[in-house]
Formats: C-alpha cells, structure tokens, sequence
C-alpha cells in the first residue's frame, strides 16, 4: 500500500478526509453526531462541519440531476473533491488542495481508490460501518475502530515527515488487484496437489487457502473480491519482504504539535471509550515463529499463558468470520481461513490443524517453494524489453505491469501522457457506469517527447503502453501493440 508520489508536508492543509452518516445528526444541536472520522483531528469541530456540510451539500445538488449515481468528484478552483459512497448514505469524502507544484498532479479515480481500499479492509477486519451503528448507535465503538483503523493506513503514505499521495508516477500501477505468478505446467501440478493437502489439513471446516511467492499470487479459493482484500493485506504486512524490512511507524512525525490526536493514540493500547481496540494494521507486528507459523499478538493473548491470539476476520461474500492462520517457508506464504463456527474448541482446535500441516502438507511446501523458486525470474521477470506498460483484468481483480524499476526510466512527459489517457479512460467507464464490458476503446496519442502512448479497453480488460523508443510513425506503434497482445495477451486487444 505504500506509494511512491509528491511529498506535501502540511497534511492540514493539504488533506482533509472525513466519513460521515446522512442519518444522522439532522437535528439542531446534534450536527457533531454524523461525524465518524475526521483528518486531521485537531481541526476545530466548526471547520469540521464545514467540511462535512460543503460535502452533504455538494451531494444533495447532483443527485437531483442523477438519483442513482451520486457525485464522484467535484473540482473547486483550491481543492479537489473525492467522494465514495462505501456503504447507504455513508460517505468518505477527501478533500485534496491543489499544488502549483508539477509533482502535485493526481489521477481522481486513484485517488477513490484510495478510499476504496480503506472501506474494503476495515469491513474485513470490522464488519459493516452500519452493522456497528445498530450495534452501538451512540456510535463510540465506529468511531473509535474507524479512528485506529486510518490512521494506521494513512502510516504507509508517510515518507520521513512528508505526507505523499498516489500521483502521475503511479500511472502503471493498479490498486485493488492482485498480482499473479505465471508457473509452468509441472509447478502448476504441484500446486494443486498442496492445495488438495491444505484442504485435507482443514477437514471438513469448509476453510480456504491462499498461497503466495514473494509478493504474488499463486492459488486461491477464495472469491476474488476476498482474495483481493487479503492479498493487499499480506503483501503489506505478512510477505518475507515486509518481514525483513523490519519497518517502525513514522506516524509520529506527522503527530508532532497535534496534542488531541497524540492524547488519543497513547490510549490506543488500553482501548478507547472503554472498547477494545484490533489494530490490524500496524507494522512491525508480526514475526515468524520457529515452527513457520506467523504470530502476532494485535488481537490479544490467551490469559494465563500469553500465547498470541489467532487473528480473526470477515469474509465479504459470506459475511463469515474467520480464523486467520499464516504458514511461511523461505518465499512461501500459505494463508489458512477456517470459519470460527466450525472450531469448537477455539485455540485448541488450531492448534491441532497447525500440527496436521506440519505433519501432513511440509514436503509438498518444500517442493512447491523449490519448482517455483528454480523458476522464478527475479523482479524483472514479467519486464518486456521496449515496452512500459499496465494490464488490467477488471473482471478477474487481476493487473501486470512493467517492474517499478523500468518505470522510474520513462521521462516527466511520458508518465503525464500516460496520466492523461488513464484519465480519458476513467471518464468513458464512468459515462458508462463503468460497465464497458461491451465497449471496445483506443486512445493513442504522441507525447511531447515523440513517446507513442497508447490504451486498449475490450471486454472488461484493459492495456495501457508507453513506447519511448518507438519508430516515426503510427503504424509502427500499432504493429508493436499487436505483437505485445498476440503474444503477452492471447491476442486480447489485436484488432483483428
């Protein structure tokens, strides 16, 4: 979830981000009830409503022009408006100022992205926004698992004591997917056979697997929204590269001088309001045990013995919760989820379905890790000599993209073409309410710098290709887009 973007170092006054409730707070005297989250905390609470009135306003006036569709974005001549509706009359707004610096220049639909993937993990870590409400509807218990929750996100968009946001240079990542690992028959077989081991591991508890290499995706049974969610999540806190990092929060330099919001985090480790706090997010807090197992100890300990509780969370399609189990071999991640209901005996029975995978799935991790290792290309493998480039698969929550470190080679005005179509883009899908499915699209312009910049949207798939070095002509652009397509795609975007 970190982000490589312009730095900006008053987050006061270049962000604000806020949740609110429309149901509530519609009386005189009861405004402050509709707030949920608020940053940056140590606003008054009448710039606060400000904020939130502007929004509540901003929304009421475009849903009189289109009831169904509520506004995504509204451009002032200072700021910049993002607005998610994640759950009924729920809204996350951010509001961002606009920068005369060149580096300041974002793409909106990233940024609700952003916004996006906030709601997403905290359901699957907290549940519904709205299910805590009617749980608690004085609303301390959202208020306090919303506050922790964000501010331990927003920590992975600090860089030293500069706040960043996703901006032009990010153009050929794509947030909410997941990356995959291309394996080989052999491997693949082997694959399989682990997961058929892991299902036997976990019985008849109707549990699921997840297994990655480095940072990528090589099975799943679970759902791709849910594998989606738990992908961001182990690649962000659970991967052999993020336990290596050794990585400490830097939150508290953007806490320096903020005297409510430092008040309210030193009471994080006690709970808050009285309510027990889960912090999910933060960093630094899992290790490898010796036997291979992942523990943590966010979500408590076994009193009387101080053994870490397993981790828990909730599924999206099934709204079931789950006990989280993580098992990690060299470059090897194997995440288990047995649904809580089916364990009886709690951590006794996990216990026991830790020892099964010792005992009965060690050879085939072994093995697997070993095939896809001997395999495996390092972080330039999936680099296509020539080309810079993005490959979406909306339907499947799938993306591929040239490594990080060849994008960084593409010049200022290559990224801002590439920016620019990827905007042209956002604007057809979203004319369309995002279902293009149907609708075949290019965009191909030449950048300042002669670079060819090209993007090809079909059947739920999307291409995007920067060619710096391509020849004169437009033909020799279009003929270079369909050898990447016929061979990296299947020929999903020839046009033939």
């Amino acid at each position: 979830m970190g982000l490589s973007s312009a730095a900006i170092t008053t987050p006061s006054e270049a962000l604000k981000f806020c949740i609110f409730d429309l149901r509530r707070g519609q009386h005189e005297g009861e405004e402050l009830e509709k707030i949920l989250f608020f940053f940056p905390a140590d606003l008054p609470f009448p710039t606060q409503l400000s904020v939130i009135g502007l929004s509540e306003g901003l929304i009421t006036f475009t849903r009189i022009f289109s009831p169904e569709a509520a506004c995504e974005v509204i451009e002032a001549e200072l700021h910049s408006h993002v607005f998610f509706e994640a759950e009924p009359d729920i809204w996350m707004v951010m509001v961002v100022a606009k920068n005369k610096e060149t580096e300041a220049i974002w793409r909106i639909e990233a940024l609700r992205s952003v916004l996006k993937e906030i709601h997403s993990l905290f359901i699957m870590f907290h549940g519904s926004i709205r299910v805590l409400l009617d749980k608690e509807p004085g609303g301390g218990l959202t208020r306090s698992h919303l506050f922790t929750f964000i501010m331990d996100y927003l920590n992975d968009f600090l860089m030293g004591n500069k706040f960043v946001l996703p901006n032009f240079r990010d153009s050929l990542k794509q947030r909410g997917t997941v990356q995959m690992l291309t394996v080989g028959r052999e491997a693949a077989i082997e694959v399989q056979s682990l997961v058929g081991a892991l299902d036997s591991c976990m019985g008849n508890t109707s549990g699921y697997s997840v297994i990655l290499f480095q940072d990528l995706l090589v099975s799943t049974t679970l759902t791709p929204d849910d594998t989606t969610n738990l992908f961001s999540y182990a690649t962000s806190r659970l991967t052999p590269r993020v336990l290596s990092s050794g990585r400490s929060s830097t939150w508290s330099y953007l806490r320096k001088g903020n005297a409510e919001l430092a008040s309210r985090s030193a009471s994080i480790g006690s709970g808050l309001d009285g309510f027990r706090i889960v912090r999910p997010l933060q960093h630094g807090k899992w290790s490898k045990g010796k036997d291979g197992f992942l523990v943590t100890d966010i979500w408590g300990v076994e009193v009387g013995n101080l053994v870490p509780t397993t981790p828990t969370l909730w599924l999206q399609q099934t709204e079931h919760k789950m006990y989280l189990c993580a098992y990690q071999h060299k470059s090897l991640t194997i995440i288990l989820l047995i649904p809580v209901t089916s364990m009886l005996n709690g951590e006794e029975g996990i216990s026991m379905l830790k020892q099964q995978l010792l005992e009965n799935a060690s050879a085939k991790i072994v093995k697997v890790e070993e095939k896809l290792a001997k395999g495996w290309g390092g972080e330039n493998a999936y680099h296509v000599k020539g080309y810079r480039y993005l490959l979406v698969d909306g339907d499947r929550n799938i993306s591929r993209a040239s490594p990080p470190g060849k994008v960084t080679t593409l010049t200022k005005e290559s990224l801002l073409a590439i920016n620019k179509v990827r905007e042209d883009v956002d604007l057809e899908k979203s004319r369309g309410n995002g279902n293009n499915d149907d609708k075949d699209l290019e965009i191909c312009i030449r950048a300042k710098n002669n670079a060819w910049v090209i993007a090809r949207s079909t059947r739920g798939k999307e291409l995007y290709i920067v060619l710096e070095k391509a020849n004169e002509t437009l033909l020799y652009a279009s003929e270079a887009i369909e050898k990447f397509s016929d061979r990296y795609c299947n020929g999903a975007f020839s046009l033939d």
